[in-house]
């Protein structure tokens, strides 16, 4: 799978296992945007000439490619700068709608930051309380507390379809039939769903689901709101500016169709268009069998850290719901350090708080290396790391 991403042809001995934060791009979805830059260029929606026209028509193929793929109509799918502007908007929009004081919000304490502090934000601007869904000693959602936590109060439930931690895949369909069961709304971070499992809203039945494009294979500053369009409908609009409206005075102005009233402004245009080209590559993988691979991977590690590696922790065990991600603390080495170790052979994985602090508080620690294999990676891979692991014992136990 190497060959398909040009970037291990510019880096022949990199090992990069960083997915989890940002996907490697194939070379279609370098084509695509190379391809609109160089023959198609204009901006959208605006021009009567056939560059214009055209553009548009390459613009809003990609709208219905990625609503057929996650089984949405295509005015349900809005485009965004990503998984975070998505929930900004159903935050900031849905909660000026939807929110009332003395309503609940229902999140858990396994989200991003960014699945967490636009509900902040629009909990103090609403008057509304968060609570959070714990975890249980095998670090999964804690279904018996969701059960007591979601009440009558409760008015919104967001929560992540994989934790980007520790690579669990949630029991969404669960928490959606509970939050449902009380009359509340439902919303997927779906930014690490989208890489690694088949989404289908209807299925899911939740009421918004949003991913990023640099995720999924596609390119960065693109990213898709999915909301069910009774619910778009009856929220304001996040932004104003030029396509989102229908009609302006000086007196005041009235709001554009679906999906238009979200997207103000030109868009990302060749971002669009290149994720379009990464929802036809995701559509052409057989997913189950991906989901497989980098779970062997994950095993295949697991494994190996706890036959050679006694000073390390692995934060979470492997399981059918998982992904694959390894995140790990050593005794004696900073994730940081590990980090650079690994970097100084060309290997990439991530360090830090992962943008889930909240997560690291419940956990016990500061910081954690990550390792999220992909498509692109293999037991040479593994090895690899494996190897800088032992380096870095070398260097900072010796």
């Amino acid at each position: 799978m190497k060959a398909l991403f040009p970037i291990f042809n510019s880096h022949p001995a990199l090992v990069y296992l960083d997915s989890n934060a940002t996907s490697q791009k194939p070379q279609a979805v370098i084509e695509a945007i190379d391809q609109y830059y160089r023959s198609e260029n204009a901006n959208v929606h605006r021009g009567v000439y056939q560059l214009s026209e055209n553009a548009t028509r390459i613009f809003e193929e990609s709208r219905l490619r990625i609503a057929a793929y996650i089984n949405a109509e295509s005015v349900e799918v809005i485009f965004t700068r990503g998984t975070t502007e998505a929930i900004n908007i159903v935050a900031q929009s849905g909660g000026q709608a939807f929110l009332r004081p003395g309503d609940e919000i229902v999140l858990t304490v396994c989200e991003h930051h960014s699945n967490i502090v636009p509900w902040q934000i629009a909990a103090e601007r609403h008057g509304v309380t968060i609570k959070y869904i714990p975890l249980t000693a095998d670090r999964r959602l804690d279904l018996e507390a969701a059960r007591e936590l979601i009440t009558a109060k409760t008015r919104m439930v967001s929560l992540g379809h994989v934790s980007n931690v520790l690579g669990v895949i949630h029991p969404v369909r669960e928490i959606i039939a509970m939050a449902k069961a009380v009359g509340a709304l439902t919303m997927l971070d779906g930014a690490q769903g989208i890489p690694h499992l088949k989404v289908d809203v209807k299925e899911l039945d939740c009421d918004f689901y949003a991913f990023s494009g640099h995720k999924a294979f596609g390119p960065t500053g693109i990213g898709v709101l999915y909301g069910k369009k009774a619910l778009l409908n009856a929220m304001p609009p996040y932004q104003g500016g030029g396509d989102m409206i229908e009609k302006v005075t000086l007196q005041g102005s009235t709001w554009n169709e679906l999906p238009s009233k979200f997207e103000a402004g030109t868009p990302h245009i060749e971002g669009a268009i290149g994720l379009g080209v990464a929802i036809d590559f995701l559509k052409s993988l057989p997913l189950e069998k991906l989901l497989a691979h980098d779970q062997h991977l994950g095993r295949l590690l697991t494994q190996k850290l706890r036959e050679e590696f006694p000073r390390v922790k692995i934060l979470v065990e492997p399981g059918e719901d998982w992904v694959g991600t390894v995140t790990i603390v050593h005794e004696n080495i900073h994730p940081h350090d590990l980090a650079a170790v690994c970097d100084s052979d060309n290997i990439a994985i991530r360090a830090g708080h992962h943008c889930a602090q909240p997560l690291m508080e419940v956990l016990g620690v500061t910081s954690t290396a990550r390792v999220s294999p992909g498509l692109y990676n293999d037991e040479a891979d593994i090895e690899r790391f494996l190897a800088a692991l032992r380096k870095a014992e070398k260097l900072f136990l010796s």
